[in-house]
C-alpha cells in the first residue's frame, strides 16, 4: 500500500503571474509514513515551526521588516518575533485609508502567510528548507511524480483539457503505472491512495475526473492499483502534503530561474526506469535543455 500526496506551485491560469505550472506526487510506503512524519516534525522543533504549516514560497521571501531590526541576528526568537510584529503593527495601521485599500489588503495577507516563520532569518529559512530537502532526498523509498507544464507551448483547444486537468491526468498515469510494476509476484494488487491539498477550485474536477479514470482509464492507462478518489485534506494539519508542496516548488523554481539547489535534492526521488526519468515531465518544446528533459 502507497500514500501519494499531491499539490502544486505556480497557477494553472493562461497567461496567470507564472511561465510554469507544476502537480507534484510524493509516494511513499504506507509502513514509513509513521518514519517520514516524524523526521519532519523533529526538523520543524529544532527551528520552532512545530505548529506551522510550511509553505515553501512564503518562507523564502525577504522580509523587510528584519531589515529594519537593528542586530536581528543576535535577538533570541522571542524578541525577533515580537521587533517584526510591532513594524508590522504599525504598517497596517498606517495603511488603513480608504486610498490605500488594495495594498492594506495585500499587505495584511502577506504579513499573515509569513506570521510563523518571522522568528527566523532569511538565512535560517534557506537552511531549514535546504534540510527538509535532503529529508526527501534521503528517502530512497520515496518517488516522486509530476507534470511541469510551460503554458506558452499549452494550448487548451488542442489538448480539450485545461493546464491542471492534463498534469492531474499524467501524474496519476505514471503513478498507476508504477504501482503496477512494483506489485509482488505473488500479489495481485498494489494498492495506492491520493491525497490532496484541499483546493476548492479543483476539488470537484479532479474528483470527477478520477472517477471517470476508474471506468475508462487514462489515455495512457487502465487504473486497477489506485482506490478511491482522491481524500482532500487541509494542508496545515498534514506534514506529508506540505512536502509535496515544496517539491512542486523546488521544480518550478528550477524551470523559471535555474535554482538548483532543492532541485537538485528532490529530484532524486523522480521515479525512474534504468536511467532514464519517466516519473517527471517538463511539457515544453524539443529545444528544452534542462534536466528534467535531457533524463526523461
Amino acid at each position: 500500500m502507497y500514500l501519494c500526496y499531491i499539490d502544486e506551485s505556480g497557477t494553472p491560469d493562461i497567461p496567470g503571474n507564472t511561465s510554469h505550472y507544476v502537480l507534484a506526487a510524493l509516494s511513499i510506503p504506507v509502513r514509513h509514513w509513521k518514519d517520514c512524519d516524524r523526521e519532519i516534525t523533529q526538523l520543524k522543533s529544532k527551528y520552532s515551526l512545530n505548529e506551522a504549516e510550511i509553505h515553501t514560497a512564503w518562507i523564502l521571501r525577504k522580509y523587510y521588516e528584519q531589515s529594519k531590526i537593528r542586530d536581528f541576528d543576535t535577538l533570541n526568537y522571542d524578541q525577533r518575533r515580537y521587533e517584526v510584529e510591532k513594524i508590522r503593527k504599525a504598517e497596517l495601521l498606517r495603511l488603513q485609508k480608504p486610498s490605500k485599500s488594495k495594498q492594506y489588503h495585500q499587505t495584511k495577507k502577506n504579513y499573515r502567510k509569513t506570521a510563523s516563520y518571522i522568528h527566523l532569518s532569511f538565512d535560517e529559512r534557506i537552511t531549514f528548507t535546504r534540510e527538509l530537502a535532503q529529508l526527501v532526498s534521503n528517502w530512497g523509498f520515496a518517488r516522486l511524480f509530476a507534470e511541469c507544464v510551460d503554458k506558452i507551448h499549452f494550448d487548451p483547444k488542442r489538448a480539450q483539457m485545461s493546464v491542471d486537468e492534463q498534469a492531474f491526468e499524467q501524474v496519476v498515469s505514471r503513478y498507476e503505472q508504477f504501482l503496477e510494476v512494483t506489485k509482488a509476484e505473488d500479489t495481485p494488487k498494489n494498492f495506492g491512495l491520493i491525497i490532496h491539498d484541499n483546493n476548492l477550485t479543483v476539488a470537484k474536477r479532479h474528483t470527477e475526473l478520477m472517477k471517470k479514470f476508474h471506468r475508462r482509464g487514462t489515455f495512457w492507462t487502465k487504473v486497477r492499483n489506485i482506490i478511491e478518489t482522491p481524500l482532500y485534506v487541509d494542508s496545515e494539519l498534514t506534514s506529508m502534503v506540505q512536502i509535496s508542496d515544496m517539491c512542486a516548488y523546488s521544480l518550478r523554481r528550477y524551470l523559471e530561474n535555474k535554482e538548483g539547489e532543492l532541485f537538485d535534492l528532490v529530484f532524486k526521488r523522480a521515479d525512474r526506469k534504468g536511467d532514464a526519468v519517466v516519473g517527471v515531465r517538463h511539457f515544453s518544446d524539443s529545444s528544452c535543455e534542462c534536466r528534467i528533459c535531457a533524463e526523461h
